[in-house]
C-alpha cells in the first residue's frame, strides 16, 4: 500500500501546485531561446581541455588595493583583482552557474548542477552539486546561499545590496536545494542574474564586520587560494590542487597556472617597461598606433614576445568623453548634443591613429541590436510614443550619424553648426567667451589616467576653445579618479568607461542608466542619468519574452541613448591586440568575447 499512497501524494502535490511551478531540472539556462550546448557536453569550445597544468602568470594592473572583500562599498574601486573578475576569472568566489561565452547569454551548471525553473521565470530553484566544497573542505549548502543573500543586502554594495528587491521568498528545500521565488519587481533576466551572483561561505565571515575592510586570505569555492598579499601592489594565487570543480564541464580547460600573481603599478608608462623587461606576462594594446610606434624592443625582435590579434563577435567597447549631468551645465541635452558634434574624429584618427579607427555611434554598433541606420519599426515606436519628445527625428528615422569634419582641425561648418545649437539653449559669445543663460562661462575640467587619454583631452580642448568654451585637464593616478567616480566628483570622464559590448544586454544597463542608481555612491551610472523613458526601455527589455520585443526594446534603448548624448562616443577597433611572452599558449578558438586569460597555459618546459 505504501508505494501507491506516495503516488496519489505526488499526484494531489503536483495537482495543488501552480502550472507556474511545475518545472524539469535543466543542465543550462538561456535568456532568448535554448542554451546551445546539450546536457553531455564537454567542455565550452574557445577551451582546449587537454591544457596542460602548471607554471605561472603574472598580470599587471594600473591602481593600488586596501582589501580583499569586493563586495563591500568601502573601498569600493581599490579591491584586490582576481578574488572576483570579469578578466582574470573568478579565482576565490564562484557563482552557482558559469557563464559560456562561446553564447550570447548563456550559463551552465557550476555550484549549482541544475536549476528547475518555472516557464513564467517566477521560480527558480538550483540544485546544488554535491561535490562543491570550500577551500578548507567543508561543502557548500543551502545555507550559504541564503547567508549570502542576507549578507549582502545588509551590507553589500550596490549591486549585490539590491538583489532582494526581487525576491519574494528564499528558502532551503532539500539537503542540496535552495528555491527563490521572485516577485514583480524582478523580470526574466533576473533568474540568471541569480545564478551569476558569487557565493560566500556562511562560516567564513561575520555578518556584524562583514561591511569592514580585510587584507586577511578568504574562504572560497574557487580554484586558487590567497598565497600571498602586499598590500596595494601585489597579490598572489595558488592553484588549490583539491579544487571540486577542475573535472566539471564547464570549468574543463580553465585555471591552468599552478600560480597567478598580480602587480600593480602607479601608471600605464611604468606598466608597460615592466611588460617589456618580462615582469608582466601579458600586455593589452588599446591603441593600435602604438604597436608601430612602440613595439621594438629586444624580446619582440627575438621572438621571446609577441603580439596576438584576435577578433570579438560583440559590439565595440563604448569609449568617449562622459558628462556628469547631475551638474547645471550638463543638464540640458541641446548642450550635450552641441559638445559631441565638436569631437574631431577625423582629424584623430589622421593623425594620432594612422587611420586605423571606425568611428563609434551606437551602443551596439555592428549588431542587430543597433539603431544606426535602421528606422524605428512598429514595436519601437509603441514603447516610445509616451515620450513624444526623447528621441530626435533623425534618430528614429535612422538617418541620424555623428558629425563629420574636413580633418582639418579647424572645420568652420562643423563649428557654426554646433555654436547655433548653442545658442537655441540660451548660450552667446561674450568677447572670447561663451556664456550661458546664467551668465557664466561654459567651462569644464576632463580628468584622465595616461598619456593617450591626455593628447585625446588636448584636442578636445583646442576644439571647444575655438567657440569660447574653457577646458581644463586634469591627469590624476587611477585610484584618484576611481575615488572621483565613485563619488561622482568629476566633470567629464575620458577612456573606457565600464560599458562592455554585449549581444544580450540586461539588468547591468539598469546599473548604468537607470533612475534608481543615478545618485547611489558606487553605482556605475556614472553620467547620472534619471529618465523615465530610459527605465521604461529597459523594463520593456528586460520583460521581453520574444526575440523581436527584445531587439526592439534595445534599439529603442540605443536610441534614447544616443539622442540623450550622455557620452561623446570616440573611435573603435574592431580588433583586439594583446602582446605576451612566448612561454603562453591558448586555445586555437576565440570565445564571442575575445582572448579569455583563464583558459590559457604556460607551455611545459
Amino acid at each position: 500500500m505504501r508505494r501507491p499512497l506516495l503516488a496519489l501524494c505526488a499526484a494531489l502535490a503536483a495537482i495543488a501546485m501552480p502550472a507556474s511551478a511545475v518545472a524539469e531540472p535543466k543542465h543550462a539556462i538561456a535568456m532568448q531561446g535554448e542554451p546551445a550546448l546539450p546536457a553531455d557536453f564537454t567542455h565550452f569550445p574557445y577551451a582546449d581541455p587537454d591544457a596542460p597544468k602548471g607554471g605561472g602568470i603574472t598580470y599587471c594592473v594600473v591602481g593600488s588595493f586596501d582589501n580583499l572583500n569586493p563586495f563591500i562599498i568601502r573601498s569600493l574601486r581599490t579591491t584586490a583583482r582576481g578574488v572576483i573578475d570579469t578578466i582574470y576569472g573568478n579565482l576565490v568566489f564562484e557563482p552557482l552557474m558559469q557563464r559560456n561565452l562561446g553564447e550570447p547569454f548563456s550559463l551552465y551548471g557550476l555550484l549549482a548542477e541544475s536549476v528547475d525553473i518555472t516557464p513564467d521565470r517566477k521560480v527558480a530553484t538550483f540544485n546544488l552539486d554535491a561535490k562543491a566544497k570550500w577551500s578548507d573542505g567543508r561543502p557548500v549548502t543551502p545555507e550559504d546561499v541564503i547567508f549570502t543573500y542576507e549578507v549582502f543586502t545588509e551590507k553589500g554594495r550596490p549591486p549585490y545590496s539590491d538583489r532582494m528587491k526581487g525576491i519574494a521568498r528564499l528558502e532551503k528545500t532539500g539537503p542540496l536545494s535552495v528555491r527563490f521565488t521572485f516577485n514583480d519587481r524582478a523580470d526574466r533576466e533576473f533568474p540568471l542574474i541569480v545564478a551569476m551572483t558569487p557565493i560566500l561561505p556562511k562560516h567564513g565571515f561575520d555578518k556584524e564586520t562583514f561591511d569592514h575592510t580585510t587584507l586577511d586570505p578568504i574562504v572560497g569555492s574557487g580554484p586558487y587560494t590567497i598565497d600571498k598579499v602586499v598590500a596595494g601592489q601585489r597579490i598572489v594565487y595558488k592553484r588549490n590542487p583539491g579544487y571540486w570543480a577542475r573535472d566539471l564541464p564547464s570549468k574543463r580547460g580553465f585555471d591552468n597556472f599552478d600560480s597567478i600573481a598580480i602587480e600593480y603599478f602607479l601608471n600605464e608608462n611604468s606598466l608597460f617597461e615592466a611588460f617589456k623587461k618580462g615582469i608582466c606576462s601579458v600586455y593589452p594594446v588599446a591603441d593600435p598606433l602604438k604597436l608601430k610606434r612602440d613595439f621594438d624592443f629586444p624580446a619582440l625582435k627575438d621572438g621571446r614576445a609577441t603580439v596576438g590579434e584576435f577578433t570579438m563577435g560583440v559590439p565595440p567597447v563604448v569609449t568617449g568623453f562622459l558628462f556628469n549631468t547631475r551638474l547645471p551645465k550638463f543638464s540640458d541635452p541641446r548642450v550635450r548634443r552641441a559638445l559631441a558634434m565638436l569631437y574631431d574624429f577625423e582629424w584623430v584618427n589622421k593623425n594620432m591613429f594612422d587611420g586605423r579607427y571606425d568611428r563609434l555611434a551606437s551602443y551596439w554598433q555592428n549588431s542587430e541590436l543597433s539603431a544606426l541606420g535602421r528606422p524605428a519599426d512598429d514595436r519601437e515606436k509603441a514603447l516610445l510614443a509616451p515620450y513624444p519628445d526623447a528621441v530626435m527625428p533623425e534618430v528614429m528615422d535612422g538617418s541620424w550619424r555623428p558629425a563629420v569634419t574636413d580633418g582639418s582641425g579647424r572645420d568652420r561648418k562643423a563649428l557654426k553648426a554646433a555654436l547655433d545649437l548653442l545658442k537655441t539653449a540660451g548660450y552667446r559669445l561674450d568677447g572670447a567667451a561663451l556664456v550661458g543663460p546664467d551668465g557664466q562661462p561654459l567651462a569644464f575640467e576632463i580628468l584622465t589616467s595616461s598619456d593617450s587619454e591626455q593628447r585625446l583631452a588636448a584636442v578636445y580642448q583646442r576644439t571647444l576653445a575655438r567657440i569660447g568654451i574653457g577646458v581644463s585637464i586634469r591627469t590624476l593616478e587611477a585610484d584618484q579618479i576611481q575615488m572621483r567616480k565613485q563619488r561622482f566628483n568629476f566633470d567629464v570622464l575620458i577612456g573606457a568607461t565600464g560599458f562592455l559590448g554585449s549581444l544580450s544586454p540586461g539588468i547591468e544597463q539598469t546599473f548604468r542608466w537607470g533612475s534608481e542608481s543615478a545618485n547611489v555612491e558606487g553605482s556605475f551610472n556614472l553620467a547620472g542619468v534619471a529618465d523615465p523613458a530610459i527605465d521604461a526601455t529597459m523594463q520593456a527589455m528586460l520583460n521581453a519574452r520574444d526575440k523581436d520585443d527584445y531587439v526592439a526594446a534595445v534599439r529603442a534603448l540605443d536610441r534614447l541613448l544616443i539622442s540623450g548624448a550622455y557620452m561623446v562616443p570616440m573611435q573603435y577597433n574592431p580588433k583586439q591586440y594583446l602582446a605576451y611572452w612566448t612561454y603562453l599558449e591558448h586555445p586555437a578558438e576565440t570565445s564571442l568575447y575575445g582572448y579569455q586569460l583563464p583558459t590559457w597555459w604556460r607551455k611545459p618546459n
